[in-house]
Parts: structure tokens; C-alpha cells; sequence
């Protein structure tokens, strides 16, 4: 089976662990890859469904790892290669100065990507009527797995740790929407300004688009070198039925800010990160994609996988076949639109783990080869 097809059918599909403590710890709740493990195969990290219903019912199994840290995967019983799993960062066992876990500011996503969610709320999520209906950034605030606002000295502290211990390459800074017309923007500029002053690691920081434009040259000079604002759907009926209140920011402010921020960050260092499978036609989110790619943009296209605990915790996965159909021409358009997820500095799309995309992008590269 062709690498991008195993992954897509892995990400549609789940997995089944026989060892689930294998590597690093899984992700429950929060506003990432959740429910989610890293796993290794083909020389790609992805993220993997594992505590997710459609993955308690999965054809692949993987098995417990060996002494070298390699394990079996099989589908229906039928062996199909190896995989590894990324082991447990060492800087999860520090803590702060001020006495917080390093696990509760910042998590390991992929293999060398660290991620924190500065300000863990948002001004929609306690109304079902706004809020964005995949999404749990509640869910691990809740159950005691973080802390609502990362301060610019525990991240700069934190990331100097990964860095040193970990090897960590880049960092995403996500946020909660605040109040207030920044979106956001202001607390990211601070963050990135004290992780830069820490570490040279280079960094993505993403939001809704700001008010005001002025504010991308603003995240540019605190040291975030690539931008993230994610459309996630992209007609207005699947917008207002699954994201009622981010809806309200309409598509094209979304291409307003992007026009604004490629010349400030540069061509491809802004991207967008879209979730298919959850009712826009494929070729709705080609069409978009190609608007995007002819400005600058890269977007990141992702399979929709249900997160427990949220309206869409029963909500189908989009089916293997599917994501084949919109990946496969969108890695031939980022070619053509010479675009590629390796030459972002930071960010979701540099990592590539929630997607085959990057994958796709690699046979397209290669001529069908890879």
C-alpha cells in the first residue's frame, strides 16, 4: 500500500493500540491534534486517531513494541510494515519556576514541534450557539491537563528547555479568542517576543484575523516567522452550521488579511488550515485552495476526526478514498504554485503530521516515485 493511502486510511480510520503507554502520551481534549498519538512510519510522524470511536473499531492494530522500539502494524490481522513512536520529551519531567509542570504549558506534537495554546479559553466556547462545534479547547482546562494562560516567561522558559533536551525544530503558539478586536494578536506578540529572546526557534503563531492589519507586521517584528489563520471550513452554509460565531468572520476577510499578511511574512509562510469531511464538496475546497496558492497561501487540508466531549464527538471521519481525491490534485497544485509544506519555517504545515499532504506532496515532487 502506497505510503499516502496507508496514512489517509490511519487517520480516517484509527488505531488500535495493544500497548497504549507506547511513546510519548496521547492527546485528550485541547485545541490541537487530540485523542491523537504520534506514530512513525516510512520515515513520516503522523498523528493517529486512538481514543476516538471510530478508532476502538479499527482494522489496523498496532502491536507492543519491540526492544528496539519498533512495533507491527496489521490490517485485519495481515501484516503490513513497522512504525515507531516518538519517545517521551525529557522536558516533561521539569517544572517551571513558578511550580507548573513544563507538560501543563507546552506539549510535543509530531516528532520535534512544540505546541501551547497561550490563552486556553475563548470567548465563544461556553455558548453552544457561537462556539466552534469540534472544538474542546475546554476539555483539557477541565480535567486539570494545562493551564488557562501561559505566561511569556513560562514559554520562553519551557522552550528553551525542548530545544536543549528534546531537539525540538519550531513551535506553534495557538490562542482562545479573547475579547477584544486584536483576536488575539497581542498576546501571541508578547509570547513570541520572550521565547525569541530565550531560544532561536523559529515560530508560528496563529489567530483569527485581527481588526487590524497593522498587527502582522507587529507579530513579524516580536519574531513569529509564519502566521496561521485557519478557515477550517469554507462555504458559508457548513461555516454557519458547524462554527456559528468564528461564521460571523466572513471568507473574505479571511483572503483580506491573507493579501495583508503574505508580504509581511512572505510566500508561504501563511497558511490556513482547513478540515475536510465535514460537508464541503471536494471541489468547493480545491477551489478555495487554488485562490489561496495563487496569493501565497498554503493550506493545509486535514481529515476531520471527531474529539469526545464535543457536539461532533459522533460525527463520520471522511472516508480514505475521499481524502485521496482532494489530496492527490491539491499536492499537484502546491507544486505548480511552487509552494511546499518543507519550506515553512514553523508551523502545522512544516510539521505535516495531521495530513497525508505532505506525503502526496512528495510523489508529486517525484513524479509519482515516491
Amino acid at each position: 500500500m502506497k505510503t499516502e493511502r496507508l496514512i489517509n486510511e490511519l487517520q480516517s480510520l484509527g488505531v488500535r493500540l495493544i500497548d497504549p503507554d507506547a511513546g510519548a502520551s496521547g492527546r485528550r481534549g485541547g485545541a490541537g491534534p487530540s485523542d491523537h498519538k504520534a506514530l512513525t512510519i516510512d520515515g513520516l510522524t503522523i498523528m493517529a486517531p486512538v481514543h476516538t470511536a471510530p478508532a476502538s473499531g479499527s482494522p489496523y492494530l498496532v502491536e507492543k513494541p519491540d526492544a528496539s522500539g519498533r512495533s507491527r502494524i496489521l490490517r485485519d490481522g495481515l501484516p503490513l510494515g513497522v512504525v515507531s513512536f516518538p519517545a517521551q520529551p525529557k522536558f516533561y519531567g521539569l517544572t517551571t519556576a513558578d511550580g507548573v509542570p513544563y507538560s501543563k504549558i507546552a506539549t510535543l506534537h509530531g516528532r520535534d514541534v512544540l505546541a501551547t495554546t497561550v490563552l486556553q479559553s475563548c470567548v465563544r466556547y461556553k455558548s453552544r450557539a457561537k462556539t466552534c462545534q469540534f472544538c474542546a479547547i475546554g476539555e483539557s482546562l477541565a480535567a486539570g491537563r494545562t493551564i488557562e494562560r501561559k505566561t511569556p516567561a513560562q514559554l520562553a522558559e519551557v522552550a528553551k528547555a525542548a530545544v536543549e533536551l528534546d531537539g525540538v525544530r519550531h513551535m506553534v503558539m495557538t490562542t482562545g479568542t479573547p475579547p477584544g478586536k486584536d483576536r488575539g494578536a497581542a498576546i501571541l506578540a508578547e509570547s513570541a517576543a520572550a521565547v525569541k529572546a530565550a531560544v532561536d526557534l523559529p515560530i508560528q503563531v496563529q489567530c483569527e484575523p485581527p481588526d487590524d492589519d497593522a498587527w502582522f507586521g507587529r507579530l513579524r517584528e516580536a519574531g513569529a516567522d509564519a502566521l496561521g489563520m485557519h478557515l477550517e471550513a469554507v462555504t458559508d452554509e457548513v461555516r454557519a452550521r458547524i462554527m456559528p460565531g468564528k461564521a460571523q468572520v466572513p471568507v473574505e476577510r479571511y483572503f483580506s488579511a491573507f493579501r495583508a499578511a503574505v508580504p509581511v511574512f512572505g510566500r508561504g509562510q501563511v497558511s490556513t488550515y482547513i478540515l475536510a469531511g465535514l460537508g464541503d464538496a471536494r471541489d468547493d475546497i480545491l477551489d478555495i485552495c487554488r485562490r489561496l496558492i495563487d496569493i501565497g497561501v498554503y493550506p493545509f487540508v486535514v481529515p476531520f476526526t471527531p474529539i469526545s466531549g464535543t457536539p461532533l464527538e459522533n460525527h463520520p471521519t471522511p472516508s480514505p478514498a475521499f481524502m485521496d481525491d482532494l489530496l492527490a490534485p491539491l499536492a499537484l497544485m502546491l507544486s505548480e504554485g511552487g509552494l511546499a509544506s518543507s519550506d515553512v519555517k514553523a508551523g502545522c504545515a512544516k510539521c505535516g503530521a495531521c495530513s497525508a499532504l505532505s506525503a502526496f506532496e512528495r510523489r508529486a515532487n517525484t513524479g509519482g516515485r515516491a
